[in-house]
């Protein structure tokens, strides 16, 4: 088992009005709807710990996360926040994707070698919830030193949203 990444798992991308990201994603790049994390309907993620655990500003609450399948490659994971200040991207040299998740075998492994490389980790790692729970499934966030948000996840057992859907999460080949 190799403690470096395997690949790109998804990119996640904070949108203000999910709908509409949605049928662009959908109609605009032949993105198809896997299973979605947190409806508006569920409790949303809000409070401190999940503030420092994704590096959020005070307040916020995170209301909507979708998971989307790509043809080839990593996914998409649309988040829609609520209360806060968010800032669109004008231009190409400009904020706008919000992570990249890196797939990872041995969680401890790559999240050393990534604070030694100058990284910070914001939170241990977290087990994943609802449609994407399971034994040994878990995520923690890195802030590069260039400020970027990177995500590390590893999903070893099945998810509950498999139970529902053909569709699969792209997962990076073992190497």
């Amino acid at each position: 088992m190799s403690h470096l990444p395997r690949g790109i798992d998804h990119i996640g991308l904070t949108v203000t009005d999910i709908q509409t990201a949605e049928r662009f994603l959908v109609n605009g790049l032949g993105a198809e709807f896997i299973y979605e994390t947190l409806n508006a309907d569920q409790p949303p993620f809000k409070g401190r710990d999940v503030e420092i655990a994704i590096g959020l500003p005070e307040g916020t609450v995170l209301n909507v996360i979708r998971m989307y399948k790509m043809q080839h490659g990593p996914g998409i994971e649309l988040f829609q926040y609520m209360h806060c200040e968010q800032r669109p991207a004008a231009r190409c040299c400009d904020q706008g994707w919000q992570h990249v998740a890196l797939y990872v075998d041995d969680m401890q492994a790559a999240i050393d070698r990534a604070v030694s490389a100058g990284g910070e980790l914001l939170a241990v790692p977290w087990d994943l919830t609802r449609a994407e729970s399971g034994p040994g499934n878990r995520f923690c966030m890195i802030r590069a030193p260039f400020g970027a948000i990177i995500e590390l996840i590893t999903i070893p057992s099945p998810q509950p949203y498999e139970n529902h859907t053909e569709l699969r999460r792209w997962k990076p080949p073992a190497t």
